[in-house]
C-alpha cells in the first residue's frame, strides 16, 4: 500500500527555520517525481517544490524561491524540505506527494497519486 509519512512541522517564530521530512514505504517510492504542497485554511492546495527522480531538476513556487530547499535521498526513500526565513504567510499544512514518472511535469495536485497525512507549520510574527 502506498504510504508517505511527513514529520518535522511545528511552531516557529518569523525568520526561523524548520526541516520537513517525508518517509516513503518500499512500495511507494519508485522512480517518480516527489513534491511538497501546502494548504492554508480557506485556500487551495499549492505546489511548493518538486524534484525529479535523479535530483537534477527542481521546481519552486515563486513565493519560496531562495528560502526553501527540496532534496531527496533515494537510497533512504526520503524527501526533505528545508524551510528558512519563514514568515507568517508560510503557515500551512505541508504535504508530501508522489507524482507519476521521473520528470517534473505538473503543479496540479490532481496529477499526484499519493499523499501523506500532512504536517502543520505555524509561523508566529
Amino acid at each position: 500500500q502506498v504510504q508517505l509519512v511527513e514529520s518535522g512541522g511545528g511552531l516557529v517564530q518569523a525568520g526561523g527555520s524548520l526541516r520537513l521530512s517525508c518517509a516513503a514505504s518500499v512500495g511507494t517510492y519508485g522512480t517518480d517525481v516527489m513534491a511538497w504542497f501546502r494548504q492554508a485554511p480557506g485556500k487551495e492546495r499549492e505546489l511548493v517544490a518538486a524534484v525529479n527522480w535523479s535530483g537534477t531538476y527542481i521546481h519552486y513556487a515563486d513565493s519560496v524561491k531562495g528560502r526553501f530547499t527540496i532534496s531527496r535521498d533515494n537510497a533512504k526513500k526520503m524527501v526533505y524540505l528545508q524551510l528558512n526565513s519563514l514568515n507568517p504567510e508560510d503557515t500551512s499544512v505541508y504535504y508530501c506527494a508522489k507524482g507519476i514518472g521521473g520528470a517534473f511535469t505538473s503543479v496540479r495536485p490532481s496529477d499526484y497519486v499519493a499523499w501523506g497525512q500532512g504536517t502543520q507549520v505555524t509561523v508566529s510574527s
